[in-house]
């Protein structure tokens, strides 16, 4: 399971210190970039921000939700009503819009600490961002593996088809007794496709939050 490898900050480094001795120097985190510690800022260390398509984020993060409601007995809200929420920037670390602005500005400023990377991008091309992100980090692959084809063998390691099909990602249990905090791991599994949210959204739904996409990042540069 990915996230038992690179643990959250705010939930697993922050709360259970054994998580803090590892030996991992990666740290996952969905704070915004307003939020994170000074430490983090200071310190030099590299960051890389993963954006999506606002349409997409919703729908992933909506049956998420409700996955995850449902497995604790407990009946998630309907769709429409979700849409509004996020719609509105009621959602999981302030408004998503917000959030991304944060980090792309963050990156215009600091192009040597922070990797501003989208989604839609990675899936297109990932041996490609594969490679970016290993030179972002100052572990370049070399001639030998790049003959070798690691990078290629990476992604096919890392790839969606591939974790979703094992095992533990079928039957395990995310921070298993860890209280409320765990989950089972076949939550965080479900599509991993650009576009699907034609499949869910109405009409009105995609135009309304491309409008509200449109205006709130009009004059950053920044575009989905």
């Amino acid at each position: 399971m990915p996230h038992d490898v690179v643990t959250f900050m705010e939930f697993d480094h922050a709360q259970f210190s054994t998580n803090r001795h590892i030996g991992i120097p990666l740290l996952a985190t969905h704070l915004p970039y307003s939020l994170l510690p000074r430490s983090i800022i200071d310190s030099g260390c590299k960051l890389i921000y993963i954006c999506r398509d606002p349409k997409d984020t919703f729908v992933s993060l909506y049956h998420f939700i409700a996955r995850y409601s449902k497995s604790q007995n407990t009946q998630p809200i309907q769709l429409d009503e979700a849409f509004e929420l996020f719609y509105k920037g009621v959602s999981c670390y302030g408004p998503y819009w917000d959030h991304v602005l944060g980090y792309w500005k963050a990156s215009l400023e600091h192009l040597d600490k922070l990797l501003f990377l989208k989604y839609e991008e990675l899936i297109e091309d990932t041996v490609l961002y594969l490679n970016k992100i290993a030179e972002f980090m100052g572990y370049p692959f070399s001639s030998e593996e790049q003959q070798q084809g690691v990078p290629e063998n990476i992604v096919q390691l890392c790839s969606f088809e591939n974790l979703n099909g094992l095992e533990v990602n079928k039957t395990g249990k995310h921070r298993d007794g860890q209280g409320n905090l765990a989950m089972e791991n076949n939550i965080f599994f479900r599509k991993g496709k650009v576009g699907d949210w034609k499949n869910y959204l109405t009409t009105e739904m995609p135009r309304r939050l491309d409008q509200r996409t449109l205006q709130k990042l009009s004059s950053s540069g920044l575009s989905f």
